[in-house]
């Protein structure tokens, strides 16, 4: 099988089944819970950006499920079979957007700055 990776996991237990194990990860997430710690709503959630810059790289709900749709509709799908996707990786590859129109990558972020930058630095890239 030369050029094809080997199942593992879930793949490989779901292999002779009509389904495709892909696992997706929220960016940060602007659930109601962090808008609620930051004393915002989704109206106004730019507002806890002067506390914590990079909270500008936040996603709404909307957006992941943008992207969950769009792969549960894709005929291809098993082309992820086994993978873990970003909401940015889905955004990008069915060009979904979140509801202000941006594809904010929060993972590009941390994987750029690390976990522990806040200071909102370039931020802009990541929007």
């Amino acid at each position: 099988m030369t050029g094809q990776k080997p199942l593992t996991g879930i793949t490989a237990e779901l292999a002779h089944h009509p389904v495709t194990a892909v696992g997706v990860t929220p960016g940060w997430l602007r659930s109601e819970q962090m808008l609620e710690h930051f004393g915002v709503t989704e109206d106004n959630w730019r507002d806890a950006c002067g506390e914590v810059p990079g909270f500008a790289i936040s996603e709404t709900p909307t957006y992941l499920a943008r992207g969950l749709a769009a792969l549960a509709a894709d005929p291809r799908v098993s082309r992820f079979a086994g993978q873990v996707l970003t909401s940015r990786q889905l955004a990008d590859e069915y060009n979904v957007t979140d509801v202000d129109g941006s594809r904010p990558d929060c993972w590009g972020y941390i994987d750029a700055y690390g976990i522990g930058e806040q200071s909102g630095r370039d931020v802009q890239q990541f929007r």
